[in-house]
């Protein structure tokens, strides 16, 4: 399968522009799969829970929704995409995943990082994998990469792929993330931004790269910091499968967890 990232530098609130901007690049890419940043068509330095509530949609009956079911459509590709969701009087830093025949899975982001906690509620459902017939894909959201736990979980539920939507500001992510595709033997696209933002008296500026990771901890393609790209790599998904490390050890099955309890203790 062929899958890849859109990497490029939304503007904050032009909804509209930014879906343009995605799109031109969605069609410049030939894939089976694709992820967008993390709030890909807002921008995401937000003042308030009140800014985020203006820019929230609901999923799947929000328009941005909508215009990424009619680009997977016309261009016969799976894609899944950042945005804030609207759901009754929360508000959510969401994923949502769509296919050529419409909707498929929303993610709400689980790990909520720094003032994220003042703008959104944190998820409140669990990490799940999805089958799109190219491949099993689950969804992570940016500061998710911090805990080990998110791409377990994920591999253990059957993911071949990992589709991460970010925005990056710390300079660790794209490294760990080759050391989470060797520790659970998958696949990860994490689609970053570029640029910077400055609203409200703080300024953020975000790293690019965003890359194609796989099992043996291999880098398939990366971007630059600063480029505005669909970046694409073919590879064969099946490999994920495979979790033997040698003839003596697989990497599931080794697992000691009656020893983890303490994992999860209060």
């Amino acid at each position: 399968m062929k899958a890849g990232f859109i990497q490029f530098n939304p503007e904050f609130g032009k909804i509209d522009t930014n879906m343009e901007k995605a799109s031109a690049l969605i069609r410049n890419a030939e894939a089976d799969l694709l992820v967008l940043p993390e709030l890909f068509n807002t921008g995401y330095l937000l003042t308030s829970r009140e800014e985020a509530g203006s820019l929230a949609e609901e999923i799947p009956n929000g328009k941005t929704t909508a215009a990424l079911g009619d680009i997977a459509r016309e261009r016969n590709v799976h894609i899944a995409a950042g945005l804030i969701e609207r759901s009754g009087d929360k508000i959510f830093n969401s994923a949502v995943l769509v296919s050529p025949s419409g909707y498929r899975a929303t993610y709400r982001k689980i790990h909520l990082f720094s003032e994220e906690k003042i703008w959104f509620d944190p998820g409140d459902a669990p990490f799940e994998v999805h089958d799109i017939g190219s491949c099993r894909v689950g969804i992570m959201i940016c500061f998710d990469w911090f805990f080990p736990e998110s791409m377990r979980i994920l591999a253990l539920k059957g993911a071949d792929v990992v589709c991460h939507c970010a925005n990056l500001v710390l300079p660790f992510c794209q490294e760990a993330m080759i050391t989470r595709c060797l520790e659970n033997q998958v696949f990860a696209v994490t689609a970053n931004r570029t640029g910077a933002e400055n609203r409200g008296g703080k300024f953020l500026r975000y790293t690019g790269r965003s890359q194609i990771a796989g099992p043996g901890g291999r880098i398939l393609y990366r971007a630059g910091a600063d480029d505005e790209e669909a970046g694409t790599a073919e590879f064969d998904h099946l490999s994920a499968r495979n979790k033997s490390i040698n003839r003596f050890n697989d990497l599931l099955k080794d697992r000691r967890s009656e020893f983890y309890a303490d994992l999860v203790s209060p």
